[in-house]
C-alpha cells in the first residue's frame, strides 16, 4: 500500500496519542479475535471510560448526555453554534478495531492538536462518541444518534439482545440513558445550534484501495430497507418419489426468488439506478435435515440498499410481486417479518466542497465516492443539520478482525478535518 503524506501542520504528539488510543482500546476490548464492543454493553462502556479518562488528561472537558452518548470539548459548554464530529464506539461481535472509533479519535486529536497549540477555531468545535450504532446486537441501528432527534420508537426501546434477551430499554438504563424521556420522543439537542457535522470513517468497502486513494470524501449514503427473517413454507416430501409439478419444494421456491430479485437487479443498474441485494441468512431447519428430505420450510433474510427512496420503495414491492407469482407457480406461502427501513441521506454540497477543497490544500486526492454502509451521520443529514463525511483508506473490509487502517491515511483524514474546522465559514 503507498503511504499517504504526512499530515500537515499537525503536531508529532497527536500522532502518538492517536496510536496509543487505538491500541489501548483494542486491549481493553479484545476477543478471541478482534474486538466486541457491544452496544450499550461492557466493551462499548470500557472504550468510552478510556477517551473520558485519556481526554481529562489532555484538559478537555467531557460531558454524558441523555442517551448515554459522550461529548468532548474546549473550555466550558456554554451552548451557542458549533461543529460537531464523531462517530460510535461500538462493534459488531469480533470485529476490527477502527469502524467507528477512528471518527471519534480524529475528533479528540483535533481537540487535542488545538489544545497543544493553542489555536480557537472561528466556530467551537465538539466531538460526540455514539453508543448503539450497530443492529447486530439489538436489530437497530444508530441508536445513540437517534436518541438525539427523538428518533427512537417504543418498539425499538423494546428490541431484544442477540443473546441474552434483554430489551434496549434495560441496557441503556443500565449505562444512565434517561429511557423515559427517549420514550417520549424528546430531543436531546437543538439541531439548529450544530453548524456542521462531520463524521470521519474508515472505508468499509475496497475502492480507496483499489484506487491508491488515503481519503476520500463521500457524496452521499445509502438507505437500506432490511428483512430480517422471511419464512418459505411448502410440503416435506421424499426425494425419489414426488416428480417436480407435484413438488412444494421450500428450497427451490426461495432459491427462485433470490434469481428473479437479481435479474431485477441487473436492470435498474443498466438504466443506471444505484443498489445493490444481499440474502446474508439462508437455511432449512437442522432438525430435519436430510438428504432425501423435499425441506418444507426455509427461513432467509433479504436486504436492499440504494441512494435513492424510489428504488427502495419499487424493490418492495418487487420483491412481494414475485413471492405470490412463486407462490402460485410452486405452491409454497411466503411470510414476512416487518421490515426494518434506513432513509437515505444526500449530503451538504457546501460541505462537500470545503471538505473537497481542504483536502487539495493538504494536498491529497480530492476525489469522492457514495458510501454503500449506513452511518449515524445520515440521521444528522436527514435531520437537517449540513452533514459531510471523510472517508480513510482502509485494507481488508470491515465488520471483520482483518481491519487494517494505516495510521498515516488516518492522520491525513485527520487533517482533512482540522483544516475544515479552522476554514469553514458559517
Amino acid at each position: 500500500m503507498t503511504v499517504a503524506p504526512k499530515a500537515v501542520g499537525m503536531v508529532a504528539d497527536t500522532a502518538t496519542l492517536a496510536a496509543e488510543l487505538f491500541a489501548d482500546i483494542a486491549e481493553l476490548t479484545k476477543d478471541t479475535q478482534g474486538v466486541t464492543r457491544a452496544s450499550y454493553g461492557e466493551g462499548e462502556s470500557r472504550a468510552l471510560e478510556h477517551l473520558i479518562e485519556v481526554a481529562r488528561k489532555l484538559n478537555i472537558n467531557v460531558k454524558t448526555d441523555d442517551a448515554a452518548n459522550v461529548t468532548f470539548q474546549l473550555g466550558d459548554d456554554v451552548g451557542g453554534r458549533h461543529i460537531l464530529t464523531g462517530s460510535h464506539v461500538d462493534s459488531v461481535p469480533q470485529g476490527g478495531n477502527y469502524d467507528g472509533l477512528a471518527g471519534v479519535v480524529a475528533g479528540i486529536a483535533v481537540l487535542a492538536d488545538f489544545s497543544l497549540n493553542n489555536i480557537s477555531p472561528p466556530v467551537p468545535l465538539k466531538v460526540i462518541a455514539f453508543r448503539g450504532e450497530e443492529s447486530a446486537w439489538y436489530g437497530r441501528t444508530y441508536v445513540g444518534s437517534k436518541s438525539l432527534f427523538g428518533l427512537l420508537k417504543q418498539e425499538d426501546l423494546q428490541a431484544t439482545h442477540r443473546d441474552t434477551g434483554k430489551s434496549l430499554a434495560v441496557a441503556m438504563t443500565s449505562v444512565g440513558a434517561d429511557v423515559e424521556r427517549i420514550a417520549g420522543g424528546n430531543m436531546l439537542i437543538e439541531p439548529d445550534d450544530i453548524v456542521a457535522f462531520v463524521e470521519l470513517h474508515i472505508e468499509q468497502g475496497p475502492v480507496l484501495i483499489d484506487r491508491n486513494w488515503p481519503v476520500a470524501i463521500v457524496t452521499g449514503i445509502r438507505g437500506n430497507t432490511r428483512h430480517r427473517e422471511i419464512r418459505c413454507i411448502g410440503e416435506a416430501g421424499h426425494s425419489g418419489t414426488v416428480p417436480r409439478w407435484l413438488r412444494q419444494d421450500s428450497v427451490f421456491a426461495a432459491a427462485d426468488l433470490i434469481s428473479r430479485m437479481e435479474d431485477h437487479w441487473t436492470t435498474i443498474l443498466q438504466h443506471g439506478g444505484d443498489l445493490v441485494l444481499t440474502s446474508g441468512i439462508f437455511h432449512t431447519n437442522s432438525d430435519y435435515h436430510a438428504m432425501s428430505r423435499i425441506p418444507d420450510e426455509l427461513t432467509f433474510s433479504f436486504e436492499a440498499r440504494s441512494q435513492d427512496q424510489a428504488t427502495l420503495d419499487a424493490l418492495d414491492g418487487l420483491l412481494r410481486s414475485e413471492c405470490k407469482t412463486i407462490e402460485r407457480d410452486r405452491r409454497v406461502k411466503f411470510e414476512f417479518d416487518d421490515p426494518i427501513h434506513s432513509a437515505p441521506a444526500e449530503l451538504d454540497e457546501n460541505i462537500i466542497e470545503a471538505l473537497l477543497a481542504a483536502a487539495r490544500a493538504e494536498n491529497l486526492p480530492d476525489e469522492s465516492i457514495p458510501s454503500g454502509a449506513g452511518h449515524d451521520a445520515s440521521i444528522f443529514a436527514n435531520g437537517g443539520v449540513p452533514t459531510g463525511m471523510i472517508f480513510v483508506r482502509n485494507q481488508n473490509g470491515s465488520h471483520n478482525p482483518d481491519e487494517a487502517m494505516e495510521l498515516d491515511d488516518f492522520m491525513a483524514g485527520v487533517s482533512v478535518l482540522k483544516r475544515f474546522v479552522l476554514g469553514y465559514v458559517v
